[in-house]
């Protein structure tokens, strides 16, 4: 080991666990209060606009046909970021129809997370390359490049939005990743159990924003004009805020968001998320919650792809099934839906997880939904979701076997980075 690396590694560790700010004191109002719109838009950097249409997307068989339907009808532009993509069936078919777009003159813009993507074969990057589609890598370290310590900890913060825009008309973002693990109906063993939405309208100009944010950083170049950002008309009567959170510069507005709606609940908190490690301030804001008579229920997998995110998870189980915290594990398939519904009126699916990484390391993307009758879909999916859960109770957390506890100790250390 180099002296370069063992200075980096250092500095990694020193610097690189970047945590949220601590937020003490949070305006507590609720969502039917005429304040609360003013206030989530201000501390969450996002305005809230209204006039779209919004459709809920359930897994890899009511996402992918959609969303590769609407990139064969684009006119003009496609955009696409994402944070993981491998080989197979679903990257290959995603590769050959940005291809064909290509080729037929619409401007295709795809944006590849370095890390999650590192993966990806070059075949894909060929597919879509060849006929004239930009193809770039979000913050990407190529050997035999030298390593500055200082970019290693820059290293540790990646891209974890889901987007893609077409025509600057069409918008899809949610949970979804392009390996064969997604495809199916979410309750295929093996695969992933994922939520996504699909927007028409106004708000989709802020999804958009979002890419080009990405794009400027990683190329250097400001997309725009009229494929870009269109003019749009009304095309529904929900309520939208895309809230982008980008740590690196010191934005936590996601973390934010999550904390506003649980502090605002009055009925019920109901929580799906595959990764809930939350820190000592969100516990405190959801035990609180139970303490004034609100309904806390999280959703979260009975097993993971990452053993030492699932250990640290259940760390935390003991005294928020305490504090009157139900706690649910899916198990007829993985789970990796990121939503949250707040008293039946307010929802958000986004690419947020519920841990410090996604909170204070990664940029990511959430939609709020204020429209009633999408979260009262969103608990219905949630009640069918608990019938093929199983309930963890204290005493069964309790005793849990040694080896479990010891793996949970082992995962405290590097709880920041999950």
């Amino acid at each position: 080991m180099t002296k370069l690396t063992v200075y980096g590694f250092i500095v990694f560790l020193l610097f690189g666990c970047a945590k949220v700010r601590a937020i003490h004191d949070v305006p507590e109002i609720s969502f039917d209060e005429a304040s609360s719109f003013p206030t989530i838009e201000a501390l969450t950097d996002a305005s809230i606009v209204g006039g779209n249409k919004l459709e809920i997307l359930q897994n890899g068989d009511g996402t992918f046909p959609i969303m590769l339907r609407d990139i064969q009808n684009a006119k003009s532009t496609i955009t696409f970021a994402q944070y993981l993509v491998k080989g197979g069936v679903l990257a290959t078919e995603f590769a050959r129809s940005f291809a064909e777009r290509c080729q037929a003159g619409i401007k295709v813009y795809v944006l590849f997370d370095s890390q999650g993507s590192g993966d990806a074969p070059d075949d894909l990057a060929a597919t879509m390359r060849k006929p004239g589609c930009q193809l770039e890598y979000f913050r990407r370290i190529q050997a035999p490049q030298v390593v500055l310590p200082w970019k290693l900890v820059e290293y540790n913060y990646r891209n974890h939005r889901r987007i893609l825009v077409v025509d600057g008309q069409i918008g899809f973002t949610g949970g979804y990743a392009l390996t064969d693990d997604w495809l199916g109906n979410g309750v295929t063993p093996n695969h992933w159990r994922d939520t996504n939405v699909r927007i028409e309208g106004p708000a989709v100009r802020y999804l958009q924003a979002a890419f080009t944010e990405s794009w400027l950083e990683t190329t250097g170049n400001l997309l725009g004009g009229e494929g870009i950002f269109p003019r749009l008309e009304s095309r529904g009567r929900t309520a939208l805020q895309l809230v982008k959170s980008s740590p690196v510069g010191g934005s936590f507005q996601n973390y934010i968001l999550y904390l506003l709606a649980i502090t605002w609940a009055k009925k019920s908190i109901l929580i799906t998320n595959p990764y809930f490690i939350p820190d000592d301030h969100m516990i405190a804001a959801l035990l609180k919650a139970t303490a004034r008579g609100v309904r806390v229920v999280v959703l979260v997998p009975a097993r993971s792809d990452f053993k030492i995110t699932y250990r640290a998870s259940r760390r935390h189980y003991g005294e928020m099934l305490l504090g009157g915290i139900e706690i649910f594990e899916y198990s007829p398939a993985l789970l990796h839906s990121k939503t949250m519904v707040v008293d039946g009126v307010w929802a958000t699916v986004g690419s947020t997880n519920f841990d410090n990484r996604s909170f204070a390391l990664n940029e990511e993307l959430n939609v709020g939904v204020y429209d009633r009758d999408v979260a009262q879909k969103l608990e219905q999916t949630f009640a069918t979701d608990l019938k093929r859960s199983r309930k963890v109770n204290y005493e069964e957390w309790q005793h849990r076997g040694l080896k479990e506890k010891f793996f949970e100790l082992f995962a405290f250390p590097v709880e920041e980075q999950l």
